[in-house]
């Protein structure tokens, strides 16, 4: 059964095109409806379907885009140990099935803006895997031509706005965006994801009013991977059902293990915000690594409450489970993915360090808007150290 082909340059691809797929299994099946694992919550709105149309390549996408972030992800912990990446790396293993079933509802004119754990979020909206690990390490070739690191991947031309290192900040951008798509009248969305460590910011409450006032399109996606860095979401929040937390704005607690779960609550939610303004979709997840990598991630909780998860409601061995139940792949087929996932996040690292660091006369450019002038003053304003064009 062939279930993938290896272009050589697909490191160079966009990740949501790299891989047709296509399988001998597939073909029995023209369409699958599966039941999501557990019911959506709902909070002043109707649910969602628990019955979540897909296909045999969507599954098979769904395990190859999750397996290459995974795997992207835990080299990329390998990297910063070997000092490759420096400064502060927030890893999303563990919440891969946001970001798949996320993009699997909208399109890329949709809106998608983040905190700074979004190298997986990047990759789906497009991004290659050598701007993604090259951004990691500072080299020119990285997406925001290694002047970013970690926290501050972008990707306009596919509607990704970051990558914000301040905790809460993106929310009122994305309120931004979403007012203006509001006024281009163009159809389109802005997903707003942030933590449980950010709900309880005012800025969050400031941005639900006025998109409430407003009617804006905007869904506001709570990722509660359940510890604001090493504090456990109870101990934070005097109420952690956060699909709440907007009171007269509308609600849905999804399992965010659950790709097909997702991908049915986003659809849902893009509709609504549509035709009635904002909502809020609280995904049910769990991050694998530490809040960063100074974090060893188990001083907070216990390994035996990270290895059930793993066990139980792990994203990419549920999918796993679907294509094997369904007999659209066996267990070779997936480890042979995985081995191919693995080829090309080594030979993206590889080409990744041979992209040289940002040179030293590129430290104001996208800084100042070219053409106004600019002047650098010393401390004491006396002495202009430099004159920008």
């Amino acid at each position: 059964m062939s279930l993938y082909r290896t272009p050589s340059s697909s490191i160079l691809k966009p990740f949501s095109s790299s891989y047709p797929l296509f399988s001998s299994a597939a073909g029995h099946y023209s369409d699958l409806t599966i039941e999501t694992s557990v019911p959506f919550t709902a909070h002043k709105c109707e649910t969602p379907s628990r019955s979540v149309h897909t296909s045999p390549n969507e599954l098979l996408a769904f395990f190859r885009q999750m397996a290459l972030m995974r795997r992207m992800e835990i080299a990329a912990d390998s990297l910063y140990k070997a000092k490759l990446i420096r400064g502060f790396c927030h890893l999303y293993d563990g919440q891969e099935a946001v970001a798949v079933g996320m993009e699997a509802a909208i399109t890329k004119k949709d809106a998608i803006i983040t905190a700074y754990r979004d190298h997986c979020t990047f990759l789906r909206r497009g991004g290659t895997l050598l701007e993604a690990l090259a951004e990691l390490m500072g080299r020119q070739a990285g997406c925001s031509k290694g002047k970013g690191g970690s926290m501050h991947f972008y990707k306009k031309d596919a509607g990704f706005y970051g990558g914000h290192g301040i905790v809460g900040a993106q929310v009122p951008l994305g309120c931004g965006l979403a007012f203006a798509q509001k006024y281009s009248k163009d159809g389109t969305v802005t997903f707003v994801l942030y933590g449980d460590g950010a709900a309880n910011q005012g800025q969050l409450f400031e941005a639900l009013n006025i998109s409430a006032l407003w009617d804006l399109p905007v869904i506001f996606v709570c990722e509660n991977n359940h510890y604001g860095m090493g504090t456990a979401e109870w101990r934070a929040a005097k109420s952690p059902a956060y699909y709440k937390r907007g009171d007269y704005v509308p609600g849905i607690k999804v399992d965010g293990m659950d790709a097909l779960a997702v991908k049915q609550a986003c659809k849902f939610a893009k509709e609504h915000a549509l035709k009635n303004g904002p909502i809020i979709l609280e995904m049910d997840t769990y991050r694998y690594h530490g809040h960063s990598m100074s974090d060893p991630g188990s001083t907070y909780r216990t390994r035996d409450e990270i290895t059930g998860i793993r066990q139980e409601r792990d994203p990419i061995d549920r999918i796993r489970k679907l294509l094997l139940s369904h007999e659209i792949a066996t267990e070779k087929d997936l480890k042979d993915i995985e081995k191919e996932m693995r080829k090309e996040v080594d030979e993206a690292i590889a080409q990744a360090k041979e992209s040289p660091m940002p040179d030293p006369t590129e430290l104001f450019s996208n800084v100042y808007v070219n053409g106004f002038g600019a002047e650098a003053f010393g401390a004491d304003r006396k002495e202009v150290m430099a004159v920008l064009p």
